[in-house]
């Protein structure tokens, strides 16, 4: 499989790495992740409701899931078992470019137990326990970036290992999880270069809240203001990225190799039928970071004739600084947007582990 010259574009010349939204069992035994990694993309995402849609859509889990409970496994290690085997086959498939990348792509990326969101002892056991368990230089812990699990975030960095922060939904929150991965790099003992970091901004979430509060408002502004806050927010974001990874503090931590931790834009598909497909991606390109999308999104990109923006430019500071002014007039608080979101998408992930563990159950009792 030839490389897309849209992903190849991204990456090479806008510096945006495209990843993978999805990790199913299936796409591992087709070849299609395979197929994607030729054709351009540069690391896979996953959460919980990701795996439980691809448990409950084959029948491929179903013989090792039975060897398991045989075994003496109880239904939620039969459970874990299942997507470490998952997850190793990815690592595996992606360890050539995360060499060929030293290190900075080719990662798969896994949740630690929805439970624990609010658990900063036990989010940090679990992790530890999953490093070890799959012992794989190319895999992303995915912690909640929960104020329980800022604590766990920098403990694990100080510990030398590789994160990705989940569940970033606004920029007072991303600044904490920035902090929190620089305290852990000036924690660390050890050869800082080797950390490798992402802080996954969610996006198109936020415009289904504030576009549903933006309807109960009367302005004269609301065509100029739906479908705009959450690309708003992220380019804000990107600002404070900037911000933060430069300075004497940076430069510091720069001269040991430490690496930036770089913003990942996530829930990049459109929610609202009447945006354009691809409007989380191509707002949403900047050097440094990367942008995670599911299948039906990531070929919509490939097959499209090319993109419509170059980059996240300086000039849309102050723009999309003014715009989140403007809701904030119109009486949306951003900040209490942002806490519910928050809350919804750990809820939806502890629904989704709790829903799978159930339909194992329900499978093997049958």
């Amino acid at each position: 499989m030839k490389p897309n010259p849209i992903l190849t574009t991204l990456y090479e010349q806008m510096g945006q790495s495209p990843w993978l939204d999805n990790l199913a069992r299936p796409l591992l035994r087709d070849s299609t992740i395979k197929s994607y990694i030729d054709q351009g993309i540069r690391g896979i995402t996953s959460n919980p409701t990701i795996f439980q849609n691809a448990i409950e859509s084959t029948d491929l889990y179903d013989q090792q899931y039975k060897e398991l409970r045989a075994a003496g496994k109880t239904n939620e290690q039969a459970y874990w078992e299942l997507v470490k085997s998952d997850v190793t086959e990815a690592l595996d498939l992606f360890a050539p470019l995360y060499e060929q990348s030293q290190g900075n792509d080719g990662f798969v990326s896994l949740e630690v137990s929805p439970h624990l969101a609010h658990d900063a002892a036990g989010t940090e056991a679990d992790a530890l326990k999953l490093i070890e368990s799959i012992n794989k230089p190319n895999l992303l812990i995915k912690v909640p970036a929960t104020t329980e699990g800022l604590i766990a975030i920098e403990n694990l960095t100080a510990a030398g290992h590789s994160i990705n922060v989940t569940l970033i939904f606004g920029l007072q929150r991303y600044e904490q999880v920035i902090e929190a991965y620089l305290k852990g790099l000036e924690r660390a003992t050890g050869d800082i270069a080797k950390i490798r970091s992402v802080a996954s901004f969610f996006i198109s979430r936020v415009d289904t809240e504030i576009d549903g509060q933006l309807s109960r408002v009367k302005t004269e502004d609301l065509k100029k203001l739906v479908g705009r806050a959450a690309t708003a927010q992220a380019v804000l974001a990107y600002r404070l990225f900037e911000e933060k990874f430069s300075g004497s503090r940076w430069e510091e931590l720069e001269k040991r190799g430490a690496k930036v931790q770089r913003p990942l834009w996530a829930s990049t598909s459109v929610k609202n039928p009447d945006y354009p497909n691809l409007m989380y991606i191509e707002n949403l390109i900047a050097p440094n970071t990367v942008n995670t999308m599911p299948d039906a999104t990531l070929r919509l990109l490939m097959d499209s004739g090319g993109l419509g923006k170059s980059d996240i430019c300086s000039e849309g500071y102050i723009e999309s600084e003014k715009l989140i002014n403007h809701l904030e007039e119109l009486g949306i608080d951003i900040k209490t947007v942002n806490t519910k979101l928050e809350a919804e998408g750990i809820e939806k992930f502890t629904n989704s582990f709790n829903e799978i563990l159930s339909t194992l159950g329900d499978k093997f009792s049958n």
